[in-house]
This record gives structure tokens, sequence and C-alpha cells, in this order.
């Protein structure tokens, strides 16, 4: 499926340059529009389509909120990462209703050096400026020695950690929801969509957050994700487009090469014996002893 970006005047581009409108419904929704337009098989094909791309999209929110959320202790990293889902889902409810600024942020406000810059511009390249130091830093405390990642979780402070996370929303949040206005019409698709999505993400963010926390190799590869994702972000914000395609291939590709290793390593576990066998082998030691006793 094509990626497209909001252009001027409520105008979708696609990769190949055409452009199509989006027909956003600005009046106000009744509940009777809904039902009519849940009869309509199109309207089931965006919102599924709609809802699998928020997820396979928040993803990378979710691991980063739960590396986050980990240098906390106890129920503060459960309450960080259910306080930073919720205000990624506000943050995106309300960007959706606020679609003529979101069509805003495309057009060029000034030109540095031949380069137009646009709102959406500065926010693609400060938040992929965020995720390249943060990852970088991040990686740099996981290989660097005990003594320093061991003080982590205490040095860390629930402000600390929210407020890095809603940077980090915020990040997430404009390319999420120009993905929601460029796929589907129906404003009630889009927020339906974008609740659902971080809801599912909600449920399943403690066991992410689990994995990743009980897995360190599986932590470095996120972190990795987030830096080739920050450098991404950067090169869009210079003006130069990389298929998404790209950068989800060599993703799936090192998770599946990771997934492989992991199971390597669960059958290379030493077998640990029954009770029964546990048993005998205790009494063979007891004889052995015994034996060399009298000896």
């Amino acid at each position: 499926m094509s990626r497209f970006f909001l252009g001027p005047h409520g105008t979708a581009l696609t990769p190949r340059g055409y452009t199509q409108r989006i027909h956003v419904k600005r009046r106000s929704l009744t509940v009777q529009d809904i039902l009519q337009s849940l009869s309509n098989p199109q309207v089931w094909v965006s919102l599924l389509t709609l809802l699998a791309l928020e997820i396979v999209l928040g993803v990378d929110n979710v691991v980063f909120i739960s590396i986050l959320s980990n240098k906390l202790e106890g129920k503060k990293a459960d309450q960080a990462r259910i306080i930073g889902l919720a205000l990624a889902m506000a943050s995106r409810v309300a960007l959706l209703f606020a679609l003529s600024w979101l069509i805003g942020l495309d057009e060029p406000f000034t030109t540095i050096f031949g380069f137009e810059i646009s709102g959406r511009d500065i926010i693609r390249g400060g938040g992929g400026l965020f995720l390249i130091g943060k990852a970088t830093w991040e990686i740099h405390q996981n290989l660097e020695g005990e003594d320093m990642h061991s003080g982590e979780k205490g040095a860390a402070t629930f402000g600390g950690v929210l407020a890095q996370i809603v940077l980090l929303d915020a990040v997430f949040t404009v390319d999420s929801v120009i993905t929601a206005v460029g796929i589907a019409d129906e404003i009630w698709v889009m927020v339906t969509a974008v609740v659902v999505s971080i809801g599912i993400m909600m449920i399943a963010s403690e066991s992410i957050a689990g994995f990743v926390s009980k897995h360190p190799a599986v932590k470095i590869l996120a972190l990795s994700f987030l830096l080739m994702i920050g450098f991404s972000l950067v090169v869009e914000a210079l003006g130069i487009h990389i298929p998404k395609g790209y950068i989800y291939s060599a993703m799936g590709f090192s998770v599946l090469v990771e997934a492989l290793q992991l199971r390597r390593k669960a059958k290379s576990e030493p077998v640990h014996l029954k009770r029964r066998y546990q048993g005998d082998e205790q009494q063979q030691t007891q004889k052995s002893a015994s034996s060399a006793a009298a000896d």
C-alpha cells in the first residue's frame, strides 16, 4: 500500500507524485451517520487496514516506552507505561480533530539555503535527533559495565521518565495521524482505529516490557531499530524519502535472526532432572562418600 503524505489544501501525496484529495467529513457526526457507514464494505476495509497499520507503527513506540519505564521500580514502571500510552492516544485523537492545523504543518513557512522548512520537518528532524541521541545513550549504558547500569533504576525519576515518554509520543503521533488521514475518509474510523490500537498495546505493553527486560540482546536490537528510525526521520526532514518497506524489511530480517538465536539458546540450556532422578543421584553421591570415608 502506498504511503501518503499530506499536501496543501487537503491533498495526499503518494510517493509517485500523484495527488488524491482527502475527503474528511467536517460536519457534526451523528449516530445515524455511523450506522449508515457500517453497511459500506469499504469502510470496514479501511478500518481493518488502518488498525493493522496503527499497531505496526505503534510497536516501536511501545518498545521504547517499555525501555524507559523499566528504569523505574515496581508499580511506577506500570504506571509510566499506561500513562505514556494514554497520553499517546489522547494526543492522536486531538490531532485528528485538528486536521486543518495538521495539513498546515506540511506547508513550508521559511527557506534556508534553498531548503523549504515546514512544521512537520522540524518535528521529524528534532524527533529523529532525539531518538538517535537517546538510543545511543541507552546502548552505551547497557554495554559499558555493570556498575554504571546497576544504579540506573535508582537514579531515574518518575517525572523524568514521563517527560521523555511525552516527547517520544509527540514524535510518533504525527506519522500515525498522517497515516490515518491518508487511508480513511471517516473521522470516526480514524478515531476508532487509534483508540483500539492503543488499547491493544496497553494490554500487551507489560508482556513486551518483561520480554525486553529478560533478554538483553532483544533490548539492544530494539534500540538499534530506534537508531534506524531516528536516522530515517532526519533524512526525510531534509527532503529525502526512504521507502518504509526497506526499513521494515531490514527490521523483520533482524527479528527473524534474533528469534532463531533465542530458540537455539533455549534448546542448549541444561536439562533439569526430575525429582525421582534427583533422589537417585543424591543416594549415589551419599554411597560414594560413605565408601570413601570407610577406605
